[in-house]
C-alpha cells in the first residue's frame, strides 16, 4: 500500500512531508511543515531525507507524487503518497499554510 488517505497522513507521527510540485505551487498553499522538493530534484534530495522516518510525497492530485513514492518504496524506504493529493487534503478539512493558502492551478507549459 503506497497511498494513504489525508486522515492517515495527518495521524502519521514524525513523517517527512515532501511537496513535489513546482515552487510557485508550494508558495500558494502547502501542508504545514512540508518541504518543497520538485519532482525533478528528488533523486538528488534523497541524501537529505531521514531514511528512518516515513516519507510522504504529495502534489495537487496525486499523479506526480505516486511515481516517486513507488520508486522510494522499491529502494527500501517507508514511502507513500497522499491519495487524491493536496486537493483531497483540503477537501478533508486539513490545514494549509499560509493561513489563506489554496491549491494552486498548474501553469501551462512543460510538465514535470
Amino acid at each position: 500500500m503506497s497511498e494513504l488517505s489525508p486522515s492517515e497522513v495527518a495521524a502519521l507521527e514524525g513523517a517527512q512531508l515532501i511537496d513535489v510540485r513546482e515552487g510557485y505551487e508550494h508558495e500558494e498553499g502547502h501542508i504545514p511543515g512540508s518541504r518543497n522538493v520538485e519532482v525533478t530534484e528528488l533523486t538528488a534530495a534523497a541524501e537529505s531525507l531521514d531514511r528512518d522516518k516515513p516519507v510522504v510525497f504529495y502534489c495537487r492530485s496525486g499523479d506526480r507524487s505516486s511515481m516517486p513514492a513507488e520508486a522510494y518504496r522499491a529502494s527500501g524506504w517507508d514511502a507513500y503518497s497522499i491519495e487524491g493529493g493536496l486537493t483531497a487534503w483540503v477537501e478533508a478539512g486539513q490545514p494549509l499554510e499560509p493561513e489563506d493558502g489554496r491549491v494552486a492551478q498548474r501553469r501551462p507549459g512543460p510538465q514535470t
